[in-house]
């Protein structure tokens, strides 16, 4: 399978790997900015903002 062929949330997977081992981030520090991300997004799954 190409990545071109590849789901949305594949193709932005790869891209935030790529992101973050370019700038070599520590793996714990991508894991704690990770969870973060998680449950901002969670929030805003269950209360979006009118727009």
């Amino acid at each position: 399978m190409s990545l071109e062929s590849a789901s949305d949330e594949i193709k932005l997977a790869v891209d935030l790997i790529m992101l973050l081992e370019q700038n070599e981030i520590p793996p714990e520090t991508v894991l704690a900015a990770l969870e973060i991300v998680r449950r901002d997004f969670e929030k805003k799954q269950q209360f979006p903002t009118p727009g």
